[in-house]
């Protein structure tokens, strides 16, 4: 059981096509397709020659009419082939025939009748194909001829997959070719207007070089994952009217040493050849973490890369004309010569959109959509905080699948509604059963986590509460963040007190704890963590701070580097850490004791309807209460 929702899923993770007729293919060598099939239908033909070429030997007789021609003095003469059992001689009236005897042809009987008849006959051997005999002479040259071919060109193939793989893997775009534009991205004005600089530049170069300025040469999108750094490299590439090579961090690295570097003079050479372009590296982590910070030493193959692209960024070549266009979620591992002006003169943060800028994020990707009349985007955009732009385009396309499920020609409200629990709070388990006691002590966990969300001063409004098993929950009570970009102290103390209200809830309603608030715990630990060593929120602690993440990928100091503070420190932070869960956790238990009527009123509203929205709890605390006109603040 959660009291928060879970955070939304990861984004879900190109065009390209080539219209015409395509030039006619060819093998290795230059023979085309058709050269082989002809060649052996030729072959084929010389070798069925006789059987194919009508010959003039006559009438076909049988064997019984044969015979009877003899005896009535009709057959002059014939010949007979061996091993074929074939005639073909001469009539009296000198007309040919042919015919077929038995094996054998001629015993005693028939010889004897032959003559009486006064035939000439003779025999001969079958006539030889030439053809036949000079392939089987001829076939275990041509298979060792075959063979021998083919493997020079495997050899070629090979060698040449070898000689090719210091070159740089980068899609080229060509300028006429239709791609994203920036109306296609909505909301991120700054972003677009710094961009829309070195485009400009790249189209106008005089325009800047007139008063003497100069462009950036390299641009570092920062930014959440989802939040359409690819999408604005995509954008320039429709826009600059330039040379646009598109590469991933990645494509650099290969396992033979030196390579990366050499896929990067490549790029740049390719670059250099396009006159002004724009080099675009997504992902450029991968490649420019800080050098000296692994355990590989200077001979690393990721250093050698990094060290060949600084020195093309700005070393004694200049590169002018080329804009470096960079993406990347972690600028904080970046090696500081590639941030330095010069290189990556400015970085652009792309953050997670406001509420207006959601709105028109939605707006784009339902303007091919069928949309119902209730659906209002600017409520929707309201309701979704937090999410990036990936996120809503999910969030639309999951209420187009929620609208085809329902039978409905169009998206409705309802749709939304669905795909936004779905995003935010996972999937319905439709198949998980829970026992009446289960089912019982959700109710009342939710209830508490309901109600503190009404009641405190600080917290969230409440949206809805749910016991219905989503994800990984098996109840989920929903607030809906304002914007906000600064936090008080309060607010996470009620934040804290907030996760307490489930555990706090089963121990008053039921009198002995469960497993259900497990993530609670976590998450208000969490909390009460960083509210002490990083944030300064503690008065024992007093203005100090202590990073609570560590560089995964860097070695930096890896065997010195200890504890930041010492064991009277940890012992104090310890101690700090204790006081405001236990604080927070006593607090609760005062509240929801006070408002034991609504714990009590709204788990078996739960229990009847398994789900309601925050004005519902509202109401049901304030009547518990014997007030029934104003209505609490912190509700949606």
């Amino acid at each position: 059981m959660s009291n928060l929702p879970p955070p939304p899923p990861p984004p879900p993770p190109g065009r390209g096509q080539h219209n015409g007729p395509q030039p006619p293919t060819k093998r290795a060598g230059g023979w085309p397709r058709w050269a082989l099939p002809v060649i052996l239908a030729v072959l084929v033909g010389l070798l069925l020659f006789n059987q194919l070429w009508p010959s003039d030997d006559g009438e076909n007789l049988s064997y019984t009419e044969f015979i009877a021609k003899v005896e009535a003095d009709q057959v002059a003469e014939f010949t007979l082939t061996n091993g074929s059992n074939t005639i073909s001689g001469e009539l009296t009236d000198g007309s040919k025939f042919r015919t077929t005897v038995r094996d054998n042809f001629p015993d005693q009987t028939e010889r004897d009748l032959l003559a009486e008849h006064n035939v000439d006959w003779s025999t001969k051997e079958p006539d030889s194909n030439w053809l036949l005999s000079w392939i089987s002479l001829l076939l275990p040259f041509l298979l060792i001829i075959g063979f021998l071919v083919w493997m020079n060109r495997r050899a070629q193939g090979q060698m040449g997959n070898v000689m090719s793989i210091g070159r740089s893997r980068a899609k080229a775009y060509s300028a006429d070719k239709p791609s994203t534009t920036f109306a296609d991205i909505a909301g991120y004005d700054g972003v677009k207007q710094e961009i829309t600089e070195v485009v400009d530049f790249l189209r106008m170069p005089e325009r800047f070089r007139e008063i003497g300025a100069r462009v950036p040469k390299g641009i570092l999108l920062v930014g959440p994952p989802g939040t359409g750094k690819t999408l604005f490299a995509r954008a320039v590439a429709g826009e600059a009217g330039v040379g646009f090579l598109s590469v991933t961090g990645s494509d650099f690295m290969e396992m033979f040493v030196g390579v990366g570097a050499s896929r990067v003079r490549d790029l740049f050479a390719q670059a250099r050849k396009l006159g002004r372009a724009i080099i675009f590296i997504d992902e450029i982590d991968s490649i420019g973490r800080k050098r000296g910070a692994g355990l590989g030493g200077g001979h690393d193959e990721r250093e050698q890369t990094l060290n060949q692209m600084l020195s093309e960024m700005d070393g004694f070549e200049t590169s002018e004309g080329i804009v470096i266009l960079a993406a990347t979620n972690r600028p904080d591992i970046l090696d500081p010569a590639l941030l330095r002006p010069g290189r990556f003169d400015r970085q652009i943060v792309v953050p997670l959109p406001e509420a207006a800028e959601r709105e028109a994020i939605l707006k784009v990707h339902s303007r091919d959509k069928r949309m119902g009349s209730d659906v209002d985007l600017e409520t929707m955009a309201k309701a979704t905080p937090g999410m990036s732009g990936a996120d809503l385009a999910n969030v639309v396309n999951e209420a187009a699948l929620f609208a085809v499920r329902r039978g409905s020609k169009q998206i409705e409200r309802i749709d939304f509604e669905n795909a936004r629990d779905r995003v935010v709070m996972g999937a319905r388990r439709e198949s998980l059963v829970l026992t009446a006691e289960e089912k019982r002590a959700t109710a009342v966990h939710e209830s508490g986590h309901a109600i503190l969300t009404v009641v405190l001063p600080n917290a969230d409004p409440l949206h809805k509460v749910s016991i219905l098993p989503r994800g990984m929950a098996l109840g989920v009570t929903w607030s809906l963040p304002e914007e906000r970009h600064t936090y008080s102290k309060e607010y996470f103390e009620d934040t804290i007190c907030r996760a307490m209200g489930g555990r706090v809830a089963e121990k008053i309603v039921f009198g002995h704890l469960n497993s259900g608030a497990a993530n609670d715990l976590e998450q208000a630990t969490s909390i009460a963590r960083r509210m002490v060593r990083e944030w300064g929120m503690s008065e024992a602690i007093g203005p100090m701070a202590w990073s609570g993440h560590q560089q995964v990928f860097l070695g930096e100091d890896l065997m010195t580097q200890g504890r930041e503070y010492s064991d009277t420190t940890a012992k104090t932070i310890d101690d700090e850490i204790a006081r405001i869960l236990h604080h927070q956790e006593r607090r609760a238990h005062e509240l929801l004791t006070k408002h034991r009527t609504a714990l009590d009123s709204v788990s078996e509203t739960l229990l009847e309807k398994e789900t309601m929205d925050g004005a519902e709890v509202a109401r049901i605390v304030h009547e518990s209460l014997g007030d029934r006109t104003e209505a609490p603040a912190g509700v949606d």
